[in-house]
């Protein structure tokens, strides 16, 4: 009878797997030695691994470059990476290392770019794509990034007023762009999305605001839905429905020329994951290329804004299993030693999965457990696995330590914890690791932040 843990992950999965390998009973991810990781930098940890990022944002760009050679489009791709789903700078000079493009959210975001223009590492031929309900501080920002000179910045209206506004703070002639405001899904709560303008007033928005005056010209229509692209009857449906409001802009707009379809590439969330991108990215440019030879107009300029595809699948989160708490007669808790209501935000707040292994001790027998967080909140716990009530892991042996990892979490998780600020029950954020590899091609890494301790937290408190 096979009862180790290999053979479990072995029997269940396709298993080893391009990132997930095994050596000496203990797993490696991309060829990290994550026990080494922890034997250096002990545990809990958070980590990056940087060159994660570039092949990504390749691995896209190489999917619309096929496509579009396959079906002679006749304009080009633009990738942008969405900075909200993680701010670091590590993360942007990674990104910027691919000719690529960044989109911002509110008005921080413009102080970043204004770091990254000062270093070098953006310049006038990257496209800043301005997205977000914009308050006087995000209009002050865009307008003083576009007096300075950055000509490639790029407003999207989100609501009727922006124009007026904008053309208050900037001195020349800009562009810009219109968000549709899509519909969601029958399962959502609302019907249309808060974000944008709705599909039937945009272009009677246009002929109002923007068709006549010199100042403002149309380059840009921008869609995005929620549950992100998926190859779904909804997701083609609004495809579809944008691309009539395209067509029928284009025919009054001559200078409207690109269209962002925004971004919502999933990751890898289980080893059981499948997502065909080159076909979903193949159909997309089909699409568009039909449509708009049917209607007798030229086709966009296509932009993507991904995030958790090009920062989620680089990140992970390490911890050890400290105690085991038997409730009752079927239930075994393994207490972690940090808390993922802190650590992994999205896990109790969304439902959202993550790949969750084992890091040493394949070779041992397995059980079914629950994971608990070291907080007192009872929704401190992650239980979710494969759609199972439980999780299987190495017996817990207080005299062999059992570290566990999750991975791809590289998206949003720190800025909606909170990194670096206050935690719930005051858990210390673990310390941040960046790997790398250097040019020689081996695994280096190097502390970014130190775990948090007591003087951290007393100082924002005002103590």
């Amino acid at each position: 009878m096979k009862l180790k843990y290999h053979d479990l992950i072995d029997q269940t999965y396709y298993f080893p797997q391009e990132e997930f390998t095994l050596r000496d009973h203990a797993l490696q991810f991309h060829g990290i030695d994550l026990m080494g990781l922890v034997q250096e930098y002990g545990s809990p940890l958070k980590f990056n691994y940087l060159p994660k990022i570039s092949e990504n944002i390749q691995k896209a760009k190489k999917w619309f470059a096929e496509a579009i050679e396959k079906h002679q489009y006749k304009a080009t791709y633009n990738y942008c990476y969405c900075t909200k789903s993680s701010h670091f700078s590590f993360v942007l000079n990674e990104a910027l290392k691919n000719d690529i493009h960044i989109e911002t959210s509110s008005a921080v975001d413009i102080n970043i770019v204004e770091k990254l223009l000062e270093s070098g590492r953006l310049t006038s031929d990257n496209w800043v794509i301005c997205n977000g309900f914009k308050r006087d501080q995000y209009v002050e920002n865009i307008a003083r990034l576009m007096n300075s000179g950055h000509r490639r910045c790029l407003p999207i209206i989100d609501n009727y007023e922006e124009v007026s506004l904008l053309k208050d703070s900037i001195e020349d002639k800009f562009q810009v762009g219109i968000r549709i405001a899509s519909e969601e899904e029958p399962k959502f709560e609302f019907y249309t999305s808060r974000l944008g303008i709705g599909y039937r007033d945009i272009v009677p928005f246009y002929k109002k605001e923007i068709k006549d005056d010199p100042q403002v010209e149309l380059k840009m229509l921008h869609f995005f839905i929620n549950t992100g692209i998926r190859d779904t009857a909804y997701y083609w449906s609004e495809l579809i429905k944008c691309l009539k409001v395209y067509v029928n802009l284009k025919k009054i707009c001559p200078s409207l020329d690109s269209l962002n379809i925004g971004g919502g590439f999933p990751i890898k969330n289980s080893l059981h994951f499948t997502y065909d991108y080159a076909y979903m990215v193949d159909e997309i440019v089909n699409q568009i290329n039909l449509y708009c030879e049917n209607a007798g107009v030229d086709v966009p300029h296509i932009f993507t804004e991904f995030g958790s595809f090009t920062v989620g699948e680089s990140g992970g989160a390490i911890y050890e299993i400290l105690y085991q708490k038997h409730q009752n007669d079927r239930e075994k808790w393994n207490m972690i030693d940090s808390s993922f209501i802190t650590t992994l935000p999205d896990s109790w707040a969304i439902s959202k999965r993550f790949v969750m292994l084992a890091i040493n001790r394949w070779n041992d027998e397995y059980e079914r457990v629950l994971l608990g967080g070291l907080t007192c909140d009872s929704d401190d716990y992650y239980n979710s696995e494969q759609n199972l009530n439980a999780i299987f892991l190495p017996k817990f042996k207080k005299e062999k330590p059992l570290y566990i990892g999750f991975f791809n979490t590289g998206a949003y998780q720190d800025t909606i914890g909170g990194f670096g600020g206050l935690q719930h029950c005051l858990i210390p954020k673990p310390k941040h690791i960046l790997i790398d590899k250097n040019e020689k091609g081996e695994i280096i890494t190097k502390l970014f932040a130190p775990q948090q301790n007591a003087d951290d937290f007393l100082k924002i408190l005002g103590y």
